[in-house]
């Protein structure tokens, strides 16, 4: 069957094809775990990429991780927006195909700039799709199976993230960092043939886009980020650090400004007075800027560290996922018995104290130590989660359901991309300053690889030594920051419910 875009999508045509609703939810299911897996499983391909023939600079290796994620973050509540006025299975089926594009000019990219460019249009592909499985599978399935539905699709975003580091471990150890992006291409063209053929279209809404609004919103994201990844090769005070600075105060003031004078904006800054609003948004932000900082530096610190293969490392982050698989259906009963303030203090003290565990780990501790404090964290990201995403729900009316799920995608993804900025830039930082010094003004190396191909065999270790104590400070930064926000989240929520009961 070829593969058509429906961008107008008609009522009646759902009426006349039957949908498997098993099938419908394997795929929009299937579709989820695909974008939100290449997320995950770039971070296991950092080693090869810093050692690869495109020879990227330490910041440029943020980069390759980040611009996917800033994309995706800051377009996925346009990309539902789209999905609502040109119909929601085109703009899906657009996105599938974006996303094989971009894997597929990433895959062969000859040097960092066209990498770039391939990630940026798979994440752009990738904001297209999220937003609208779950609006496809919303209008297809009956009212009494909506519940089930969208617990299932949100479990995605999890398993996506498991499913992203193991699979992306299995084909990196292929031997070359091209074969993730290479997978990619036939899994999303085959998913959106299957989508063709099984999903229903749905009426069309003409709901506007602030394409100027999403324009300011990435542009500003992209600044903020470009002034927190330049800074430790570049330097603090120079023109490049500064100017992302002050254009990303700009761009956000301009975005302001923009959606407040919008008669539909994008997302309505007014919405952020509402205070429990606000303390779940910068908590669900801040789980997510852990979170995938650990992703970041967990593969390349398994694998330089402790020498483990790609395969084991993707393998290695599973402990993490064991308070997931086991305890995510017992936060409700514990939010009851103990209250929301309560759980989130929880969670943050399990997740930044976490962190802060892992950061005591070198070389030569035992991997299930390390595997401990994996699990500690999975802990807070347990609790955290669906605490957090009831917090962002039950702060708007239910009119405005659309625009918090739009919030929970966009908090996850900028969270995501911020995490491994700063993790990034307080790794280069302090493993430069903990190299030999002869290796620092002999070559002046940024990265592992770069050290590692300009120093001899017998002294590798001092380059390894190096890089662990820049992962280690870089882990106690993360996880005191975290539970800095932590504490934040939950005075503010307390001060919303005291204010709410006055």
């Amino acid at each position: 069957m070829p593969l058509r875009l429906h961008l107008r999508d008609e009522p009646q045509a759902a009426a006349s094809r039957p949908v498997s609703g098993r099938g419908l939810l394997a795929v929009m299911c299937a579709s989820v775990v695909l974008v939100v897996g290449m997320v995950a499983s770039i971070n296991l391909a950092v080693p090869m990429l810093a050692a690869s023939d495109l020879r990227p600079s330490a910041s440029a290796l943020i980069w390759i991780v980040d611009t996917y994620v800033v994309f995706f973050a800051c377009l996925v509540i346009p990309g539902g927006a789209a999905g609502d006025r040109f119909g929601r299975k085109g703009v899906l089926l657009a996105g599938l195909v974006l996303f094989a594009v971009g894997a597929l000019l990433s895959a062969v990219a000859p040097d960092v700039p066209v990498l770039l460019a391939g990630r940026a249009i798979t994440g752009i592909g990738a904001a297209a799709v999220l937003p609208n499985t779950l609006a496809v599978l919303l209008h297809a399935v009956p009212a009494e199976r909506k519940g089930v539905t969208i617990a299932t699709w949100a479990s995605m975003t999890g398993i996506g993230g498991v499913v992203g580091n193991v699979g992306g471990g299995a084909v990196l150890s292929g031997g070359s960092w091209r074969w993730l992006f290479a997978a990619a291409v036939p899994l999303s063209l085959v998913l959106a043939a299957w989508v063709a053929r099984i999903a229903p279209v749905s009426p069309r809404h003409d709901r506007p886009l602030s394409l100027l609004g999403a324009v300011l919103l990435v542009g500003a994201t992209i600044a903020l980020l470009l002034g927190i990844v330049e800074g430790p090769e570049a330097g603090w005070g120079s023109p490049i650090v500064l100017t992302g600075f002050a254009g990303a105060i700009v761009l956000f003031a301009l975005w302001t400004f923009v959606e407040l004078k919008a008669e539909h904006p994008l997302l309505d800054p007014r919405l952020f007075r509402v205070p429990a609003l606000r303390s779940a948004c910068l908590g669900m932000t801040a789980i997510f800027f852990g979170m995938f900082a650990l992703f970041y530096v967990n593969a390349s610190f398994l694998q330089y560290g402790k020498g483990f293969s790609v395969l084991m490392t993707g393998l290695g982050i599973i402990p993490m996922t064991i308070p997931v698989i086991l305890g995510a259906r017992h936060v409700g009963r514990l939010v009851q018995r103990v209250g929301v303030d309560a759980t989130i203090a929880i969670a943050f003290a399990f997740g930044g104290g976490g962190l802060v565990g892992l950061s005591t780990n070198d070389a030569s501790t035992p991997y299930f130590v390390y595997a401990a404090w994996l699990v500690v964290t999975g802990i807070g990201v347990t609790l955290a989660l669906p605490t957090l995403s009831a917090a962002i729900s039950g702060s708007l009316p239910p009119a405005q359901a659309g625009v918090g799920a739009g919030l929970q995608a966009t908090t996850r993804e900028f969270g995501s991309a911020l995490g491994v900025a700063v993790i990034g830039t307080v790794l280069t930082g302090r493993f430069v300053d903990a190299l030999p010094p002869d290796i620092r003004a002999n070559h002046d190396p940024h990265t592992v690889a770069q050290a590692l191909a300009v120093t001899t065999p017998d002294r590798a270790p001092e380059v390894i030594s190096a890089f662990v104590t820049g992962t280690s400070t870089a882990l106690r930064v993360i996880g005191v920051s975290v539970l800095v926000f932590g504490a934040l989240v939950v005075l503010q929520s307390r001060l919303s419910r005291t204010r709410g009961n006055q």
